[in-house]
């Protein structure tokens, strides 16, 4: 499929700008320590993230994607999570590789910014500002800065009216079946990154309008857009 020119970009944060997966593991496990459980991994981490911490706690608390923990072992869990990330929000997370070309690309060629996650905002923008990338968003949209986040549209029509951009000519770039939904119900475009946080599945199969392994490779897919 042709895209169309976007008037204003809206990119997801971990799992398509942000290798986040260390630290949240690192925090992970050390919440386990704590609790006197057996310790997650790396490994299970990554296939659990993309749906916000709490979320996330939840399904280590359990060892498993879906389900629910003992509710008091939860509210014993996510304070001490909160306090490990808070501590290392981005002491191990990193860019993934293009997205400084990506991000250069775009803003030369005078694409308008923004960034929307169901990180929570407390996370996001210093983990932003320490990859050294939050002043290339004009607006940042948190987990929490709305009444709803991710799949729901909210946040992206809540993006495209700060813009003042018309959401059938906006573009969505991420990484989840999250993205994808939230990007058809906004009726914005939607791009997706091979790597990044989808449980295990091949993104392709929820059939965004592009696939790509670097954001480097946006300048061939934008300049084509008509």
């Amino acid at each position: 499929m042709r895209l169309r020119r976007p008037e204003m970009i809206l990119i997801d944060v971990d799992g398509t700008l942000v290798d986040s997966v260390p630290d949240l593991a690192f925090c992970v496990d050390e919440m386990m320590k704590a609790l006197d459980m057996p310790v997650r991994g790396e490994g299970r981490v990554r296939h659990w993230v993309g749906n916000g911490v709490e979320r996330l706690v939840r399904r280590a608390l359990i060892d498993q994607l879906d389900g629910e923990p003992d509710e008091d072992l939860f509210q014993r869990a996510y304070p001490i999570f909160l306090a490990l990330y808070a501590a290392n929000t981005s002491a191990r997370s990193v860019l993934y590789p293009g997205v400084s070309e990506g991000l250069d690309f775009m803003e030369k060629a005078g694409y308008r910014l923004g960034c929307v996650t169901n990180k929570a905002a407390q996370f996001t923008e210093p983990l932003l500002q320490d990859l050294g990338i939050r002043g290339r968003f004009r607006i940042v949209v948190s987990g929490d800065s709305l009444p709803k986040k991710k799949p729901d549209p909210l946040p992206l029509l809540h993006a495209a009216e700060f813009f003042r951009a018309d959401p059938k000519n906006c573009l969505m770039i991420g990484d989840s079946v999250s993205d994808v939904k939230a990007a058809r119900a906004a009726g914005f475009q939607i791009v997706c990154m091979t790597y990044g946080y989808n449980h295990g599945m091949d993104i392709r199969e929820a059939e965004p309008d592009a696939v790509i392994d670097s954001m480097a490779e946006l300048s061939n897919l934008l300049e084509d857009a008509a």
